[in-house]
């Protein structure tokens, strides 16, 4: 999460975060960020949770959420994109690459 946020506010972006998946709903309910990245394996419940509790509340399909996880088997992604996620980045992720990659998925690009 540190690499990822460091890239992010070098690149200008404000980052708000949250270490459970309970804290990233309460964030993304009450701050509506543009977009979330969204990591499977959270300590108190499973990303795919907090992704079907975004989609049902009142924020639904207005905030593009990608999935950030180190989940790479196959049918993975579309698992992830059937559930309600916007796009997939696999971890590790490339420094390089992945304000560009973030970029594509919300159409700045």
């Amino acid at each position: 999460m540190e690499v990822m946020r460091r890239i992010l506010e070098e690149d200008g972006y404000k980052i708000l975060k949250a270490e459970t998946g309970q804290q990233g709903l309460d964030v993304a309910l009450e701050a509506r960020p543009d977009f979330i990245l969204l990591d499977i394996q959270l300590p108190d419940m499973d990303g795919l949770e907090v992704l079907q509790k975004i989609r049902s509340s009142e924020i639904d399909g207005g905030i593009p959420v990608i999935a950030v996880t180190s989940y790479a088997m196959s049918g993975d992604s579309e698992r992830m994109m059937a559930a309600g996620c916007n796009s997939y980045i696999e971890k590790p992720i490339d420094p390089d690459k992945f304000v560009d990659q973030i970029r594509e998925i919300l159409g700045e690009k």
